[in-house]
């Protein structure tokens, strides 16, 4: 139950509603513990009317008119109870979740590494949702079966407080079976939710990779995979109802015998003629007021499980400090760069990984000007431009950009200033303008023509059914993989970045639309700095300084004449590409 305690702040901010809640909910119930009063009072005049033959009507009249309007403003009470506290559980609902996305945002990609997206889906829509639960009518319920338990109580003890006392014999039995049931409700939850996490993580890997699947005819192995996860999380849901459902009936028979308790003592009062048969009735209305309050109690201590449960689990997501972020080194009056780059020195290794991706890399690259990186697979060129915008950050080493440290300038600012195109390119299902304006929401259709313009994307578009406000589909599986990066590069491009990086983003484009297209850059990005990745000569060549790493060091760089001059790991690239493209030319 600690972990529903970092809720507070949330409460606090609707303190004010809260506490017009509680106030309804004290007035509900008082107008509700005053009706058995007036019930009894009836009865004890019709009997003692009938008895000596002088029933007064009026005053029958008088508390059945009382009864009615005191149930009736009972009623508006728990109207305007819902209306305040129900209302606010879903209010910190909504900042629960907007904050746990806030969160999520700021965690480095490592976190998402490591995490699957059902896991963190399920957190989004389950957990969240428990929580809501526990303070809704986690709040509600009790405070109004407190006030229902503790006036009908009184009620009571002021009626026949033998009688009463004789009646709660069974409570301290309730105590003990709502404690032992909740702490394996709690447990059973817990396993529940896990199992839900894998559940989600399972069909939206499905979904994601719905081609694969077809592709390979996986259909129906995928199918028997998701069925065992759904059985097992049937098979949990069923344990959790089993404890849930114990609560209720042991509730039930625990009542019953308070009511078996004050019928036999009470009928023997009546007939002895020590209490009124009005007075009998309105116990007993009191005590079958004890019955939802017990009942809602075991029902309360399972939201209460839960939510505390899925809290919990939220909680280790909350309290997961993001490794890169903005420190009291942190320089805020940075506002503007020019996109001069150093790096000194750097070493990187990824978690537990066992050998570090990049050696000692030293490197600068004056302000506008275009560096070209090249090198076999897996030679840590990726993660040397990852570095920059600090999607990672070095242990060892520095980069700085116009000679400061990265890590003293503003994240924000940073990558504010950096457009940058990764090797896996993705699309939001949204509209293709949409897209290419994701990086600038003031973007007018004038700039993001003219980015899709210096991409080559526009030809394209001209042929769509709505062309800049045609959907795309999930991930933009409607676009080829080249309409998918000349997307992407629009997107960088219409920021006007200081700096732009293009991690093989020309990959699956054709080389006559990629010559257009670096025509372009070249005039868009002149006296800003560019950083392009490729395996293709023909991207590079022109390039200011071309560097080639391989097994996370430089081991060659200089110009493209200069490289190929050189006769290694380039020179035998070019070679090699040049044959490939005289072979093409001569099929």
């Amino acid at each position: 139950m600690k972990s529903l305690l970092r809720l507070i702040p949330y409460l606090r901010i609707y303190k004010t509603t809260l506490l017009w809640g509680l106030v309804t909910v004290i007035i509900s119930n008082s107008f509700t513990v005053a009706t058995p009063f007036f019930i009894g009072k009836a009865i004890d005049t019709l009997k003692t009317g009938l008895d000596a033959h002088s029933l007064h009507h009026s005053d029958l009249l008088l508390y059945a008119g009382l009864i009615v309007a005191f149930s009736l403003m009972a009623g508006i009470m728990t109207y305007l109870t819902r209306q305040t506290i129900i209302v606010v559980s879903r209010l910190i609902e909504y900042d629960l979740r907007n904050d746990f996305l806030a969160h999520l945002q700021k965690l480095p990609l490592t976190f998402f590494q490591n995490t699957p997206t059902g896991d963190l889906m399920a957190h989004a829509t389950n957990d969240i949702n428990s929580v809501r639960n526990a303070l809704g009518p986690g709040i509600m319920y009790p405070s109004d079966t407190l006030m229902t338990f503790s006036m009908a109580l009184t009620m009571m003890l002021l009626t026949d407080w033998s009688l009463a006392l004789l009646a709660l014999v069974p409570l301290p039995l309730v105590s003990v079976a709502v404690y032992k049931l909740g702490k394996l409700i709690h447990t059973k939850f817990n396993e529940r939710q896990a199992q839900y996490s894998l559940l989600t993580t399972r069909a939206q890997e499905n979904l994601s990779g719905i081609r694969v699947v077809k592709a390979y005819v996986r259909e129906e192995y995928e199918i028997g995979e998701f069925r065992k996860l759904s059985w097992d999380y049937l098979e949990k849901n069923l344990v959790l109802a089993k404890a849930q459902s114990v609560m209720w009936p042991l509730m039930h028979v625990l009542i019953g015998l308070s009511i078996i308790l004050a019928m036999y003592i009470g009928g023997r009062q009546v007939i002895s003629g020590t209490i009124s048969i009005g007075t009998l009735t309105a116990f007993f209305t009191y005590l079958g007021m004890l019955i939802w309050p017990m009942i809602a109690f075991g029902w309360v201590t399972n939201i209460l499980q839960q939510g505390a449960a899925s809290m919990a689990r939220l909680g280790k997501i909350l309290d997961a400090v993001p490794e890169i972020r903005d420190t009291d080194e942190t320089d805020r009056s940075i506002v503007e760069l020019r996109g001069a780059v150093e790096f000194n020195h750097v070493t990187f290794t990824y978690k537990d990984a066992q050998a570090p991706t990049l050696h000692d890399i030293t490197l600068s690259i004056p302000a506008g000007t275009t560096l070209a990186i090249v090198g076999p697979t897996g030679a840590g060129k990726s993660t040397l431009v990852n570095l920059l915008p600090r999607l990672y950050d070095a242990a060892d080493g520095e980069i700085l950009v116009d000679g400061i440290d990265i890590k003293k300038i503003p994240i924000d600012t940073l990558r504010r200033h950096i457009g940058y195109v990764p090797q896996e390119t993705f699309l939001f299902s949204e509209t293709l303008s949409a897209n290419i304006s994701y990086g600038d929401d003031g973007a007018d259709r004038e700039l993001i023509h003219e980015a899709a313009e210096i991409s080559q994307i526009s030809k394209d578009i001209i042929d769509f059914p709505k062309q800049f406000d045609t959907m795309l589909g999930e991930r933009g599986i409607t676009l080829s993989g080249g309409q998918k990066q000349r997307t992407s590069i629009a997107r960088a491009v219409l920021r006007k970045p200081r700096l732009l990086i293009l991690d093989d983003a020309l990959s699956a484009v054709d080389t006559y639309t990629e010559e257009a297209i670096l025509k372009h850059l070249r005039r868009v990005m002149a006296e800003r700095t560019s950083i392009i990745i490729s395996h293709r000569i023909s991207t590079v060549k022109d390039a200011d300084m071309i560097i080639v790493m391989k097994q996370g060091r430089i081991v060659e760089r200089g110009t493209h004449a200069e490289l190929v001059a050189l006769g290694g790991f380039y020179a035998d690239l070019h070679a090699k590409q040049l044959l490939e493209q005289e072979l093409d030319e001569i099929s």
